[in-house]
């Protein structure tokens, strides 16, 4: 059985870069998805960030979700549910603008928190789109760019709770989907398990590290590196025993950014008849609104027929 990829951040700083540098490329080649330690972010950080979050849920989640479930009679359904996830959620925005103070309920130790944790993954994930580039063989820059839109990259975060469920056979804990955007960065619970991807046919769980930020790659990045990088189905099942919080934050093109596959990653034979659409960032939210849950090349197939109305210039790097 192929063992998942978990990569040990701090050797890109000796010499056993490079093997880290091909372990990273494999990975985003062939899984879509990888598990990074010692990545920077300081325990004590995460610990705070996880107590904070698991507390916010308790007070002030926990109860909405136990009365939601009974509204909707969810104990007790007898067949398979496909047009719900048994998760409890917020999201958080952080570029171009926060809106932090706007969410109701997060106490302010909270809020300052997840400001802080929020600027630190913000860097790791621009660390991560230049190594990127460096294996993808693009300029260095060149993704971060990419994703730029008149006002910069979309940052958000989404933070969910899976609580107990008493017929998991029946109802998933979030639906097998790719993620939209580019470069996702997820802080998951380290004792309660549920999330799995899907590999040649075969749905393999990503394990629980204690401190570990998983990363996965969104359609945008499948479409810039012109599908040599591809965006993974995923789904979390819902388990009996134990609340499985996930805090996973979403690095993002800006609304009005224009993307499309890097012109290096392009053959000459392929340049007539490219596989990958050019669109506006926007309308591809727009669409993957309501088609989540379904295939994403009907989704590019979608965008092909309103590319001709996009100008699209050059990605400056420098």
């Amino acid at each position: 059985m192929e063992i998942f990829p978990v990569i040990d951040l701090s050797k890109l700083n000796g010499e056993e870069r490079k093997p880290t540098m091909e372990v990273i490329n494999d990975a985003c080649e062939n899984w879509g998805f990888f598990e990074l330690v010692n990545h920077g972010i300081s325990h004590d950080l995460l610990d705070a960030v996880e107590r904070l979050t698991k507390e916010h849920y308790r007070k002030c989640m926990e109860q909405r979700f136990k009365e939601m479930v009974a509204s909707k009679g969810l104990e007790a359904v007898q067949s398979e549910i496909d047009d719900l996830d048994w998760e409890s959620t917020f999201f958080l925005r952080h570029l171009p603008e926060s809106n932090l103070v706007e969410i109701p309920d997060l106490e302010e130790d909270y809020r300052k928190t997840m400001k802080e944790f929020a600027l630190e993954l913000e860097k790791l994930a621009e660390q991560l789109l230049d190594l990127l580039c460096e294996n993808l063989g693009l300029e260095k820059g060149y993704l971060k760019k990419a994703f730029c839109g008149s006002k910069g990259p979309t940052f958000g975060t989404k933070i969910s709770n899976y609580p107990p469920c008493p017929k998991p056979d029946l109802i998933k804990g979030l639906r097998a989907h790719t993620d939209a955007g580019g470069i996702i960065l997820l802080f998951q619970d380290d004792k309660v398990s549920g999330l799995q991807l899907l590999k040649d046919g075969q749905w393999i769980d990503v394990p629980p590290m204690i401190h570990s930020i998983v990363i996965n790659l969104g359609d945008q990045l499948e479409v810039i590196t012109n599908g040599k990088y591809k965006s993974v189905l995923h789904r979390v099942l819902a388990q009996t025993d134990g609340t499985r919080m996930s805090i996973a934050s979403f690095y993002n093109p800006g609304r009005d950014a224009v993307i499309y596959p890097a012109p290096e990653l392009v053959e000459k034979e392929e340049k007539e008849s490219q596989i990958y659409p050019k669109f506006v960032f926007e309308d591809y939210m727009k669409l993957y609104a309501g088609l989540k849950f379904q295939a994403k090349e009907p989704r590019f197939e979608a965008m092909k027929a309103v590319e001709s109305t996009i100008n699209m210039g050059p990605i400056a790097t420098a």
